[in-house]
């Protein structure tokens, strides 16, 4: 799969993820998925980081996954994924990440430092993708 996004949309991914550490920063990837597995990001939304130990764990306001997906359905852009970070940790899926993980083939962006790296939530676990290609 290939991952296209703009500089501007990887500056702001970082930006997000250092504004709330020490919490981990979430939210979801939105654009479109298109023939020949290109997967092209368009815009982050971030997300309310809900879980009751949001400096160790994540989870996405359900109110905004909802409004996301409502909007994807009436011809918005598609949900593409999600991400987060990992304020004191690896740009790498946890041990939680794998449990939490839906195996729906979803992308994860997982940010760490200034690290991006990027995943496939594919039905034998995360498998781990290149760099996206930067444009604009």
């Amino acid at each position: 799969m290939q991952i296209i996004l703009t500089r501007g949309l990887h500056a702001q991914l970082l930006a997000l993820a250092a504004r709330e550490a020490p919490r981990e920063a979430c939210g979801l990837l939105l654009g479109e998925a298109q023939e020949g597995g290109i997967a092209r990001v368009a815009a982050l939304l971030p997300a309310a980081n809900v879980d009751a130990e949001p400096q160790r764990f994540f989870e996405i306001d359900p109110a905004v996954l909802i409004a996301a997906t409502r909007a994807a359905r009436l011809g918005g852009p598609q949900v593409l994924g999600c991400y987060h970070s990992h304020p004191s940790g690896v740009a790498a899926p946890s041990a939680t990440d794998a449990a939490m993980a839906a195996h729906d083939g979803k992308l994860w962006a997982i940010v760490a430092a200034d690290t991006i790296t990027w995943w496939r939530d594919g039905p034998d676990g995360f498998e781990a993708l290149s760099s996206p290609v930067q444009q604009g």
